[in-house]
């Protein structure tokens, strides 16, 4: 009987090792994640982690061995973030702006950022290539019953079209560049869609 208590205990430890170890790798891969939405990936150091962390770079280490592999890690969970901020419902074209403007409104300064690092720094542009395969399969499914309305020659073309009008740079110069607001940049991203759409229809 002492025994299969003794055991029980053991196993009960280990898993609660296990999951303050889970915990403490979770938190430092979200401090990166963090981290790197706010600033130059060659500006993060292993000490601004582990202070977002509140762990030492010490732990650190022995979770990841290098910063390359927590980074590694960092953008795999920036990827997942961005699918979830990204749902939107599909065949609602003004569900879709809204919840993509929703997305550059959060993030839009840090990916124009992030696309600023990729000539230099071929993970980040491995990312980012990532990133505009992601954001053509968003385009693809969002917009599927109006493409699949189309003739099958010309959807390629449309989504082409459609992945520009609904692209981080088209943000950009509507909200930073033209300084127009939320409102107004949401119309203007409505508008090009429905041109699009509509020229498709009546060719």
């Amino acid at each position: 009987m002492l025994v299969f208590i003794n055991m029980k205990t053991r196993s009960y430890v280990m898993k609660a090792r296990a999951d303050t170890a889970h915990d403490t790798h979770q938190r430092i891969v979200q401090a990166g994640t963090a981290l790197l939405w706010e600033k130059m990936s060659l500006e993060i150091t292993l000490d601004d982690i582990a202070r977002r962390a509140e762990v030492s770079v010490q732990t650190i280490l022995r979770h990841f061995g290098t910063r390359e592999h927590l980074l590694t890690e960092v953008d795999t969970f920036m990827r997942q973030e961005v699918v979830a901020e990204r749902r939107a419902p599909v065949g609602d074209v003004a569900a879709a702006v809204r919840v993509i403007v929703d997305h550059y409104e959060r993030r839009g300064d840090a990916v124009l950022r992030l696309l600023a690092q990729e000539y230099w720094n071929e993970r980040i542009r491995t990312g980012m290539d990532i990133g505009r395969e992601t954001h053509r399969a968003w385009v693809a499914q969002v917009f599927a019953p109006q493409l699949e309305a189309c003739a099958v020659a010309e959807r390629a073309t449309l989504t082409d079209l459609l992945v520009v009008a609904t692209d981080v740079y088209t943000w950009k110069l509507l909200r930073r560049d033209r300084a127009l607001d939320r409102e107004q940049a949401e119309a203007r991203v409505r508008q090009l869609i429905a041109a699009i759409l509509h020229e498709s229809k009546g060719a």
